[in-house]
């Protein structure tokens, strides 16, 4: 997405400007009844257990376990009935229980996913997420639809985020849902996780 810079007033030999509108990142969050240590672990170590696979997934129903390797450097990746691995990033950052960073490589284009855990009390937990690097993706690809119709310009990912983030929340309780909050509400132009390839955003 491109914006072009009108020649200044007086100045018809000045050449225009091109400048790159930056894509907004996808954020949604959810609160939920647990203690940081404890949501932290249930994402990543039962992942496979609570992650709607159906859509959200590259082999829907013939995913039998998500496994995140735990490090940094280490992988996400979904295994099928069959034994194939289907990889949806790698690990840029690993802070267990407060963060960690990946590459997403389910949209057309690898984009990041970033999920924090923060603690609001003892047994109150914040999780967010933060779904950027949209610049990677041309306009066409943007609107494709993906594991929801609508694709990023369309806002599937804002609510697969959403639907991903609560059923974390069905499992440890929700105490506030994605749509309670601002960071849920939808940016200039969002998304939900990936297409045929991918996993949740």
């Amino acid at each position: 997405m491109m914006r072009a810079m009108a020649p200044a007033p007086g100045d018809p030999g000045r050449r225009a400007v091109v400048t790159p509108l930056r894509r907004s990142p996808v954020r949604q969050s959810v609160v939920v009844r647990a203690p940081q240590r404890r949501t932290f672990d249930t994402f990543v170590r039962t992942i496979g257990a609570w992650w709607p696979v159906q859509p959200f997934s590259a082999g829907k129903d013939q995913v039998r376990a998500v496994t995140v390797e735990r490090r940094r450097g280490g992988r996400v990746y979904e295994t099928w009935a069959d034994g194939t691995e289907v990889t949806w990033g790698e690990l840029l950052a690993w802070e267990p229980p407060e963060r960690f960073v990946m590459t997403w490589t389910m949209t057309p284009a690898p984009t990041e996913v970033e999920l924090t855990f923060t603690a609001l009390g003892p047994r109150l937990t914040r999780v967010a997420v933060t779904h950027r690097g949209w610049e990677a993706l041309s306009d066409e690809q943007l609107g494709a639809d993906c594991a929801l119709p609508g694709g990023y310009a369309g806002g599937a990912y804002v609510t697969g985020w959403a639907l991903i983030l609560g059923r974390l929340g069905a499992v440890l309780g929700i105490a506030a849902g994605p749509g309670d909050s601002a960071s849920a509400r939808q940016p200039e132009a969002t998304t939900s996780p990936s297409s045929r390839r991918a996993a949740g955003p």
